[in-house]
């Protein structure tokens, strides 16, 4: 039987006779977002996933969230922050409370993510911002979050990027993609798609106005390359940017809020003149391998191996074995990556070699519509 043939009957046990249940050793959980007309608004899932088999077993849905496309969790993993792409354009940032005896999320509060469609969410490790990027009118906002973790919906600073780059379909006007925090937490650096640039923000929890441009305020990428994802090497001194219209991987030296260029590589492979969708990025939790994500034609994972100096070498690639890799995750055991394959409806287990950080398909994987964003929480927050 089909997951969506199943999902009322899921749907009414959840709500009505949700049991607690003790997750067991070498388990984590895995939260889903994605689109929800498929499932008439029934939007974020949660799923119980072995680390030692890649095993994925239902837990949970969340509904009356629209369109909950990419999440957010807290450092100690009770809180999951959600954005709201609504078809009216409006952006709300939704926050729940994550019960961990029961696998399951309750509803805390929303707030305005300070600007339309917004494409990404995230926390600071002290619970005291979320920050959200807004695709459609390329706006980056702050919101303070109160000591119980909800939204305070009177404080939300947003900062308007501005600018165009050279193609004139895609980059007529700014389009905030990411807000990643750096590892101390003093920097927030948002890759923008319109622009062709990654803005770099200090970051001050106590002051009225938490994001101010740093000394330099952004770096620039290839002109009509749009950047999308970025992600912070595990020793701090590295960032990476990932690139949907160029398919290419920028690296930097990274030191203070303070970016250097220091390569670019292709993910695309000899002669390959097709569509160029490249869309998510992660890094192995051992600071040895990288992976990218390209939708449409290739959907596959592109492989980097890492070297001391942080510069990138082509390792493999590996197709995703469905359409439209929006987004991956690396399991907290680092054995498996799970790709949320939106177009296909699927999400897709693959073990991971962690000494050629190559992949091989396990033969496990879930029907879900229109995966978006993939998230664990793992057993020791």
């Amino acid at each position: 039987m089909s997951y969506s043939r199943i999902f009322p009957i899921i749907l009414f046990s959840v709500f009505c006779f949700s049991k607690v249940y003790t997750q067991p050793k070498d388990h984590c959980y895995l939260l889903i977002g994605g689109y929800t007309k498929p499932l008439k608004d029934k939007g974020i899932a949660v799923y119980d996933f072995n680390t030692q088999t890649g095993d994925l077993q239902f837990r949970s849905v969340t509904g009356g969230i629209e369109n909950p496309s990419y999440l957010t969790i807290s450092r100690d993993g009770t809180k999951v922050y959600a954005v709201s792409e609504k078809n009216n354009g409006q952006g709300i940032i939704i926050a729940y409370q994550f019960n961990r005896s029961t696998g399951t999320l309750r509803f805390i509060n929303e707030a305005s993510s300070g600007g339309e469609g917004p494409c990404y969410v995230s926390v600071d490790d002290a619970g005291t911002h979320v920050f959200a990027a807004n695709y459609s009118d390329g706006r980056l906002s702050a919101i303070r979050l109160n000591k119980d973790g909800s939204l305070d919906t009177a404080v939300v600073q947003s900062i308007q990027h501005t600018g165009s780059s050279i193609n004139k379909e895609s980059q007529a006007g700014p389009h905030a993609h990411s807000a990643v925090l750096s590892p101390d937490n003093r920097y927030v650096l948002s890759a923008d798609l319109g622009t062709d640039r990654v803005y770099i923000y200090r970051f001050d929890s106590n002051a009225t106005k938490s994001l101010s441009p740093a000394n330099t305020a952004y770096v620039t990428t290839v002109p009509g390359s749009g950047p999308r994802h970025i992600c912070f090497h595990p020793n701090g001194q590295y960032v990476y940017v990932v690139n949907e219209m160029g398919g290419t991987v920028d690296a930097f030296d990274y030191k203070d809020g303070v970016l250097n260029s220091k390569q670019s590589i292709t993910m695309l492979p000899d002669g390959f003149t097709g569509i160029v969708e490249a869309a998510d990025i992660h890094i192995s939790a051992d600071g040895k391998f990288l992976y990218a994500s390209n939708r449409e034609v290739r959907n596959e994972i592109v492989i980097y191996s890492i070297s001391e100096e942080g510069r990138l070498s082509f390792a493999g690639r590996q197709p995703v074995l469905g359409a439209v890799p929006r987004n991956f995750v690396i399991d907290p055991s680092g054995k498996f990556l799970l790709v949320a394959n939106q177009k296909t409806s699927e999400v897709i287990v693959f073990r991971r070699n962690a000494n050629t950080g190559l992949l091989k398909f396990t033969g496990k994987k879930i029907s879900i519509p229109a995966p978006a964003c993939l998230k664990f929480i793992r057993e020791d927050r």
